[in-house]
């Protein structure tokens, strides 16, 4: 239950860039060498397997499991019933991490905590599950919605594939997923937001399409991680309800405007990766209001217009890049001053002014980038000046149209 909170904690107090980081250099490791034929079959086997068509277990399930072994308790035999069926279900290990499941005492697996149960002091159960970085090709079997003690289920880094099942719905403890770097399928997994006290939530590098639900937004989640995924379609507009302290929405293929929903973030929002998407139009001005966040990254999209006035507001921004874009117009004296800012790039857009102190040297306390931009005064790495002129033109033309 410990480590529920201590990653909780994180998430509020401290900067997850280099978490977020980390897992980027991770997604070339693990997941990527399964071949999609492997996927495939192990997707389907895991189909075969579950007896409700969706994932869950039938209500009369339990009465069916005879074992033979003695527990300390009922809720530790339920425990080793969903280990069992999820060690069956894996088809290599190459770490060795399951090979002492064996036996009752399912508390010396590895990777599995146990401690008293919340209800009853001298009850244990099993409490978490972390299998991170095993490398482990297999799926999630129906049983594991039998784990109804657990806090946290923590898989990042291996090979299971196929869907979350619908028995996860059942883990009414669950604060904290994390199936990162696996190569899961389909749709958005509704299933993870009829957990009720779910608070993080990490879906990153897999294999997930469509669209993203609206009650994404609506539920009370502290971390919000679907980057490198398969998604698509706009960003719902009920974006700004989210409580989430990070949204990480980045190398997907959203399309469309940022909402104008995300101003309401402002007391709770500290980091928002957008990066490597679709998305088109202005940039809203109430994205300027998150004057609480730390790292806004909205680069390698098509936005265009100017940058929001409102930005020199935001005094607690240490993180800003808007480059990649099609924005225009003068960056402002005050956002490269803003008192918390450490780096700021607004390179490659179409930018034809910047104030002095916006300007890059070794003595600016901003690590700052202007390059590919249409500068005048002899900056060099500049657009050339006959591409600076027509896209100047169609880009004014479009924002006249989205005034």
């Amino acid at each position: 239950m410990e480590a529920a909170v201590v990653r909780l904690r994180r998430c509020r107090n401290g900067s997850l860039v280099l978490v977020y980081l980390a897992a980027i250099l991770l997604a070339a490791t693990a997941a990527a060498a399964l071949s999609d034929a492997e996927a495939s079959d192990i997707a389907r086997r895991q189909l075969l397997s579950l007896r409700e068509g969706d994932g869950d277990l039938p209500d009369d399930f339990e009465f069916d499991i005879h074992v033979d072994v003695t527990f300390a308790n009922e809720r530790l035999r339920r425990a080793y019933v969903a280990l069992q069926a999820w060690r069956r279900a894996m088809y290599s290990d190459p770490k060795n991490f399951t090979g002492g499941w064996v036996g009752a005492d399912v508390c010396s697996y590895f990777g599995v905590t146990c401690v008293p149960a919340l209800d009853d002091a001298n009850t244990t159960v099993v409490a978490g599950i972390d299998l991170n970085g095993g490398d482990i090709a297999g799926y999630l079997p129906a049983e594991l919605g039998m784990l109804t003690d657990i806090a946290f289920f923590h898989i990042n880094s291996n090979r299971f594939c196929g869907i979350i099942p619908k028995s996860f719905s059942r883990l009414t403890l669950l604060h904290e997923l994390d199936v990162s770097n696996n190569r899961f399928v389909g749709g958005f997994p509704d299933v993870v937001l009829q957990i009720p006290v779910l608070k993080y939530l990490d879906l990153r590098f897999n294999d997930f399409d469509g669209t993203l639900p609206p009650h994404l937004f609506d539920k009370d989640l502290d971390a919000i991680f679907v980057n490198s995924n398969r998604f698509v379609g706009f960003i719902p507009e009920n974006f700004g309800n989210s409580t989430a302290t990070v949204v990480v929405l980045a190398n997907n293929a959203f399309i469309g405007c940022i909402p104008r929903s995300v101003g309401r973030m402002a007391d709770t929002l500290d980091e928002l990766m957008l990066l490597n998407n679709r998305l088109d139009g202005c940039i809203p001005p109430e994205l300027a209001e998150l004057v609480n966040s730390t790292v806004v990254d909205v680069s390698g999209n098509a936005l265009v217009g100017t940058l929001p006035e409102g930005l020199v507001n935001m005094i607690r921004l240490e993180q800003l890049d808007v480059s990649r874009n099609q924005l225009a117009g003068a960056v402002a004296e005050n956002v490269c001053k803003l008192p918390a800012l450490a780096n700021f790039s607004f390179a490659h857009n179409f930018f034809s002014v910047e104030a002095e102190a916006c300007v890059p040297s070794e003595d600016s306390p901003v690590a700052l980038d202007d390059s590919g931009n249409c500068l005048d005064g002899g900056r060099p790495g500049q657009k050339p000046l006959p591409e600076c002129a027509l896209v100047m033109l169609v880009i004014d033309l479009l924002i006249s149209k989205t005034q």
